[in-house]
Formats: C-alpha cells, sequence, structure tokens
C-alpha cells in the first residue's frame, strides 16, 4: 500500500503468540508486539464485538507501546477486508492514536450473511460503543477513508454517538445518490463490485479481476436486448445483491435509511473534512452530503478539498498525470498526511492544516493555484447562460463515434441569445439497430484528446472568449424537449475546446432519467410528444483557468450502450424492459429554450 509508505510490511516481526479469545465489552485479547521502524506496537486482532440483533463485527487493534495513558482512537470501517489491514491501523498508531481498523458484518473472522451497506449505521455505532469502553480509549473517536468506506462515516452520523467528534470522508459512496445509479441511471460497472466484496470474507479479486467476463456480460446485454434485471442469467451465476437493488429505482425508504436524509442532517455538528475530485466517480456523494449539511445546518464547520484527482487520487496521494492531463504541481498534495494533520488539529490542538484556508479549497487547473471561499456560491462571481441553437455552429471540429452525418452537420452555435422563437434540433435513436457497439458519447477516459467523442449526439459550441475566465463549479440548466415516448435517458460533458484545438474534459459526464429529473424520489413520466422541460443539476463540480481564444462544446446524447441500462420509454421498470418494448425509434426534438449555466470568476 503505497499510501502508507512509512509501515512497511516486509520488516513486520511478530514476537508473541496471540490467543484466540471471543467478543466481549472489554477486550481479553493477548496482543502481538510487532516491532517496525525502530518502535514496538501492540496488534491484536481476531476480536469479535457481538451486536443487539446477535451478529457479530470483527475488529482489530493497532496500539503505539509506548503510551500508556488513554488516547484518541482513528477508525476505518471498511467492507475491503486485506492481510494488510493492520498496517492501516499502525499508520494511526504511528502517529500518536490508537488505530481500529472494523469490518462490515459478515466479513473477516465474523460469521453471518455479508449484507453491504444496509446495516452500516447501526454496526459503525456499536463498534464506537465498545472503542469507549476500552481502557486504552479517552472517549475520543475520529473517522477517515474512502469510496465504501467513506460512506460507513456519513453512515455513523445518522445516528450521531457523543464520542465521534470528526469524520474525513474521502470520494465517499452515496448509496441512492451516486450508485448502483446515477440521477436513475444504473451502471454496469458496478455489477462485479457485489461478488467482489460479498463472495468469501476477504475479497474475489479473481472475479473482480476477471476484466474478459465483465466485458462480455455487457456486450451480451447491449447484443441481446434482454432485461436488465437478467444480467446474472447472462453471466450464469446469481448476484442477488445487485438485484434487490434494482428493487429501489428511485430514492426510497431504503437508501434514506442507509444515509443522513433531511432534518439528520441538522444534528451533525463535529468538524467535517470531505475530500474528493473533479474526475472522481464518488465526487456526486460528496456534494451530496456537503450541500445537505451545509442546507440544514448553517453552522456547519464542513470543508472541502477538491482537485484534479480521480477515485483514489481523491482518497490517497493523486497521481501526477491522471488520463493523460499533467495536474499541476500545487495540486500534488498527499492526502493521507492532510488527514492527520486534521486528526491532529481536532484532538491535539495543533494549527489548522495549511491548506485549508476556508472552508471550500479547490485548485484552478491549467492556473497552478488554490483558491479558498466560504462556500460553494462564491467558487464563482457571475454566471453566462448559453441557449441550445439550431444554428450550424463555424467552428472546426475533429469527431469520432459520429455517425451518420459528415462535417458540422451534428455541431451547432451555444448562443448567449434568448432565442425568439421556438425551434427544435430532432434526434432518432433506433434502439433496435445494434450494430454500433461504440455508440456513446462520453466513454472516454481521457481528458485531454484531439478528437471529440460525439457518437450519434449533437455538440453545441460558445463563441471563442474574449478574455482569460475561470470555470469554477457545478454547470446546470434546463432541457426543453419533445419526445415520442414517456422517458429517456441522456448524457452531458462539457470541454473546453483550447485555442491549439485540443478538447479538455472539464469534469465527468452528467447521465440523467427524464422522469427523475424533477423529484429522484418519485418517477414522473413525460407525456408523448408534449413540450416539457427538465432540470439537470445533479452535475460534478470543476475548475479550470479556460484561456482566451478557448470556446466551450456541450456535447448532449442519448443514452444508448453497454455501459448503462438501457431505456427503452414504455415507462416500466426499466430494469424489466427489454429490446422487444423498443417498437420505433426514439424521435427527441431539443428545443432551443435548453439553455446551460456556466459558474466563472471573472
Amino acid at each position: 500500500m503505497k499510501q502508507i509508505a512509512n509501515c512497511s510490511t516486509s520488516t513486520l516481526a511478530v514476537i508473541c503468540i496471540f490467543l484466540v479469545s471471543c467478543g466481549t465489552k472489554k477486550s481479553n485479547l493477548t496482543a502481538k508486539v510487532i516491532h517496525e521502524n525502530g518502535r514496538d506496537f501492540l496488534l491484536q486482532d481476531s476480536i469479535l464485538i457481538p451486536t443487539r440483533d446477535g451478529t457479530e463485527i470483527a475488529v482489530l487493534v493497532v496500539r503505539n507501546k509506548e503510551f500508556t495513558e488513554p488516547l484518541p482512537t482513528i477508525l476505518h470501517h471498511t467492507i475491503y477486508r486485506r492481510d494488510n489491514d493492520y498496517a492501516r491501523a499502525m499508520l494511526a498508531a504511528g502517529n500518536g492514536y490508537v488505530g481500529v481498523v472494523s469490518y462490515t458484518r459478515g466479513k473477516a473472522w465474523s460469521s453471518g450473511e455479508i449484507i453491504p451497506y444496509e446495516f452500516e449505521s447501526e454496526d459503525v455505532n456499536e463498534v464506537i460503543d465498545w472503542i469507549t469502553e476500552q481502557p486504552w480509549s479517552n472517549g475520543e473517536v475520529g473517522m477517515h477513508g474512502g469510496s465504501y468506506t467513506g460512506f460507513t462515516q456519513w453512515a455513523a452520523t445518522k445516528k450521531m454517538h457523543p464520542a465521534l467528534k470528526t469524520i474525513i470522508p474521502s470520494a465517499s459512496s452515496s448509496p441512492g445518490i451516486g450508485e448502483p445509479a446515477e440521477n436513475g441511471v444504473y451502471m454496469t460497472f458496478l455489477y462485479p463490485w457485489f461478488p467482489h466484496v460479498s463472495n468469501n470474507k476477504s475479497l474475489d479479486n479473481e472475479s473482480y479481476n476477471d476484466h474478459k467476463r465483465w466485458n462480455k456480460l455487457k456486450q451480451d446485454y447491449y447484443q441481446t436486448g434482454v432485461a436488465y434485471r437478467s444480467l446474472d442469467s447472462l453471466d450464469g451465476t446469481p448476484n442477488p445483491l445487485f438485484n434487490k437493488q434494482l428493487n429501489h429505482p428511485t430514492f426510497d425508504t431504503y437508501w434514506q435509511s442507509m444515509i443522513p436524509f433531511k432534518s439528520d442532517f441538522s444534528n451533525i455538528d463535529i468538524p467535517i473534512l470531505s475530500t474528493t475530485g473533479y474526475y472522481d466517480g464518488g465526487q456526486l456523494g460528496v456534494l451530496y452530503y456537503l450541500n445537505e449539511h451545509y442546507k440544514y445546518n448553517r453552522n456547519a464547520e464542513h470543508y472541502l478539498v477538491i482537485g484534479p484527482f480521480g477515485h483514489l487520487g481523491s482518497q490517497y496521494i493523486p497521481d501526477k498525470e491522471i488520463n493523460n492531463y499533467n495536474i499541476d504541481p500545487v495540486a500534488q498534495i498527499n492526502i493521507t498526511k492532510l488527514s492527520f494533520e486534521w486528526f491532529d488539529y481536532i484532538f491535539k490542538n495543533a494549527p489548522k492544516p495549511t491548506l485549508l484556508k476556508d472552508k471550500i479549497n479547490f485548485q484552478v487547473m491549467g492556473a497552478n493555484k488554490w483558491k479558498h471561499v466560504p462556500s460553494v456560491n462564491d467558487m464563482s462571481n457571475d454566471t453566462l447562460t448559453f441557449y441550445l441553437s439550431n444554428v450550424k455552429s463555424l467552428a472546426n471540429f475533429v469527431s469520432r463515434y459520429e455517425t451518420g452525418n459528415n462535417g458540422n452537420k451534428k455541431h451547432f452555435s451555444l448562443t448567449e441569445d434568448k432565442p425568439d422563437n421556438l425551434d427544435f434540433i430532432l434526434q432518432k435513436v433506433d434502439f433496435t439497430d445494434r450494430s454500433m457497439v461504440g455508440e456513446n458519447n462520453y466513454y472516454n477516459e481521457n481528458i485531454v484528446d484531439n478528437t471529440l467523442p460525439l457518437s450519434n449526439g449533437f455538440s453545441f459550441t460558445t463563441e471563442p472568449f474574449e478574455t482569460d475566465l475561470e470555470f469554477n463549479g457545478s454547470y446546470f440548466g434546463e432541457l426543453t424537449v419533445a419526445i415520442n415516448k414517456k422517458d429517456f435517458d441522456c448524457s452531458i460533458v462539457l470541454y473546453e475546446q483550447t485555442p491549439e484545438g485540443q478538447y479538455f474534459k472539464l469534469t465527468q459526464q452528467f447521465i440523467g432519467r427524464a422522469s427523475l429529473a424533477k423529484n429522484r424520489e418519485k418517477r414522473q413520466l413525460l407525456i408523448p410528444n408534449k413540450i416539457e422541460s427538465f432540470p439537470f443539476s445533479n452535475v460534478r463540480m470543476t475548475s479550470k483557468k479556460l484561456q482566451k481564444g478557448s470556446r466551450l462544446i456541450f456535447v448532449l446524447n442519448v443514452n444508448k450502450h453497454p455501459h448503462e441500462q438501457i431505456n427503452y420509454g414504455t415507462g416500466k421498470d426499466v430494469s424489466d424492459e427489454t429490446i422487444k418494448d423498443a417498437k420505433e425509434p426514439l424521435l427527441v426534438k431539443w428545443y432551443n429554450a435548453s439553455h446551460v449555466n456556466i459558474p466563472i470568476h471573472r
């Protein structure tokens, strides 16, 4: 684990025999003594904490032998069981804390069924209860970790334990908000995750890393047109956990019970440091927690650090190059180090980390600088509104995956002039035609590219900017359409076309379901052939210096590809639809009243 560079496992020497005992409230386990970097650490593993409902939670503890007085505890609660997890706990112990790693029920050496997500709120609080009753605990607990482990921290805050003093959730998972669906659209790349974490007490890496198998599954789904709910039949192996979540296509009480929801946030009164990246799949979750926290608790002490990082870079040390983009030198921070600076600030009265000059701390790509503002709204001081015109763009493009048209026939203007008359561009999508396996407009990892992924959709392009600008924040807007069906899924990707002609993807794509755009808790089907408007707002944040002479390009498409479920527009549960429901092609009239709002700083 390169993120735990100070804990080289190659030099570990176990010099004591571990005696196994089972979980009582106080741990009577004899510790292993581990010698590392000239210091002795005490490791207790195989601890089992009984829960109130009769299950059990596996726990390991690492303490620095030098410290005999009670200390604050740093807790990492995860579903990812690995053999070297003690190194993570040792990192906390090496920084003057007690390090504890606990696991989702059923994982590691605990018995019972492995159930992701559903019981973490109760189980994490059981672990915190147990910690506070140990002689090495001073009654104060902090939590850290990313992705699923970021989620477990937020799950803990749904029932605020008085001993929990701070959390550092990174790239946080947000069940029902950011996964397994984004804005209502289920994403197939998550399908292998469930067997990965539930096939055994550790991790089924062999299954998870069988990319040939999972790529074949996606292609088989696309080519056969079976119901999305039949993915496990295509795969030949049951996937009950994935299918269970398909039964909740809206943000219903099933999801709401897992994470803080509405007034739950008003009770979260501890300092929080969140980290994420412009290219982090978990950013939607991070923004949900941040925005809802401030909405329901105006006095929240919630800090955000965000930069040009991916999912792992948001949790540990960002790569100097991400998807062929060389990040600015000032963006090359160590988030693990930042986390312990924060813990020292909370627990040891140390100075606040120097990066945290205000609540929102973001790196401006291309400017090699960080900026610090008190709120997300303060990232920008102006908003540019552009309309999706049906006037052809005169800009030059190098597009790939274009089908059916050549030249600039699919490229239109993005104009600041509000249209005088309502008009539209017609898009036709034949869901029965599976000849274009690569037919999608955003599934391209490159941030910087010489060609524009377009597929069967359209691009809308501004005039060149006359001065440098900063794009700071999340774009948002409204689409005005008329379709001949009851629903459809669409995607948006925003690019900067540089003066040199390169295409710079400003953040990860937006994907969304029209029927859930106004209310994620209740599906509202469209009326066929009626002109209707719906918002797009749950969009990832970014910050980039836009050069003089650059243009913004808004790429818009209807989802039809193997990477997500396909919405055929009948109004039935999309997971139950098949290619037989496609019937006549989808016709989308994209009206020029559609617009996008770009937050900028002049």
